[in-house]
């Protein structure tokens, strides 16, 4: 009985959240969040449509959880978890959910969705399995890709080289590759010859379509022995990409050629950003270990108060000097000296029962 209660409440919780659905082109129409499944499908069958709809809002959130968990983590975790996890324990984590397109008939539901879950919430869970997932993301990159087939080129269409980057699925990875849908607004604005001849009128379009940042066109054709001669050019975020290479099968690999030259494309731009955020945090630790002095006015009633608000100061993490500058009956002025961020300074004076803000007079520390 308890058990069908809790269902029954985290069912009303999703049915809250569906009634609130946010829209798919919040920012594009491919979501790009860590912490996002897109194109979620479900298929339900019940005794009418309205209850088959309100189960398959159920069933996606378990589905994509599980997805996540497996993306994020590993497929050995999402099936231990499926073993465990009930619906109404999954409710709790979901943030939002949009429905791309569905359709409904006599008690039956098919659906596809995007599900969004809270990020601090699932990094602390998946912490407990010792999966560690950083919210922070590269800027997108959207990909043409263009197969030169012997019958002619193709963008959209009898495109086995676009299918690879799509079963990449790395919307939502460090580094968000985005292929364009291929949908009626898409084969309106870019032509398969606008893309080969870099059109930067129409291409501009697409990406601005896309909110991408960079956009690249991946061409590829057929070439000797089963191989796929790909050339990529063009600038990133990341910076310059220039491939221009063969890629042949690998024996004993199942995945096609058109699959490992697009996870080759893959690794190299993750490779470009791990190298420009290993950058990017050793110029912030340089920046945090260079010391900064604050000239700040301390109101005090006593010596004896003084001495305690001085110990409080020098006892505040990264803190690391305080050089007196005046001293009157009722307070002093010192430099104070500190590394890190002042923002992370008032934080800290604020652990051990101080206030530092900024006032007409300057900066002033004050006992809470």
């Amino acid at each position: 009985m308890l058990q069908g209660r809790a269902v029954a409440a985290a069912l009303a919780g999703l049915l809250a959240l569906a009634a609130i659905v946010l829209p798919v082109w919040a920012s594009g129409p491919v979501e790009t969040s860590i912490f996002s499944e897109q194109g979620v499908d479900v298929d339900v069958t019940s005794t009418d449509a309205n209850s088959a709809k309100n189960q398959a809002l159920m069933d996606v959130q378990v589905k994509a959880f599980f997805q996540l968990v497996a993306r994020l983590g590993s497929q050995e975790l999402a099936d231990q978890l499926k073993e465990k996890m009930k619906p109404e324990d999954i409710a709790p984590f979901l943030r939002s959910l949009s429905i791309e397109k569905e359709t409904s008939g006599p008690g039956r539901y098919i659906g596809t969705f995007t599900v969004r879950f809270l990020p601090a919430k699932m990094q602390k869970f998946l912490a407990g399995y010792n999966v560690n997932v950083s919210a922070q993301q590269s800027d997108p990159v959207l990909v043409i890709p263009v197969y030169r087939a012997p019958d002619g080129p193709k963008l959209w269409e009898d495109n086995p080289w676009r299918q690879a980057w799509l079963d990449l699925k790395a919307e939502q990875d460090v580094v968000p590759i985005i292929i364009p849908l291929g949908d009626a607004d898409d084969t309106a604005a870019l032509t398969t010859q606008d893309a080969l001849n870099g059109d930067p009128v129409k291409l501009e379009a697409i990406r601005k379509r896309y909110d991408a940042p960079s956009i690249l066109v991946a061409q590829a054709e057929p070439a000797d022995g089963g191989g796929l001669h790909v050339f990529i050019e063009g600038d990133t975020k990341l910076g310059h990409v220039n491939i221009n290479k063969v890629y042949t099968p690998e024996d004993g690999n199942p995945a096609s050629v058109e699959t490992l030259a697009a996870q080759a494309f893959q690794k190299v731009v993750l490779k470009a950003y791990q190298a420009e955020a290993a950058k990017a945090a050793e110029a912030q630790a340089a920046r945090d270990s260079t010391p900064q002095a604050l000239a700040v006015t301390v109101p005090f009633n006593s010596p004896r108060e003084w001495n305690a608000i001085r110990s409080r100061i020098l006892n505040a993490p990264n803190v690391s000097a305080v050089d007196l500058t005046t001293l009157n009956v009722d307070g002093a002025v010192i430099k104070l000296v500190y590394t890190h961020s002042l923002e992370e300074l008032q934080g800290n004076l604020q652990r051990v029962g101080l206030n530092l803000a900024q006032g007409g007079a300057g900066w002033t520390i004050q006992p809470m």
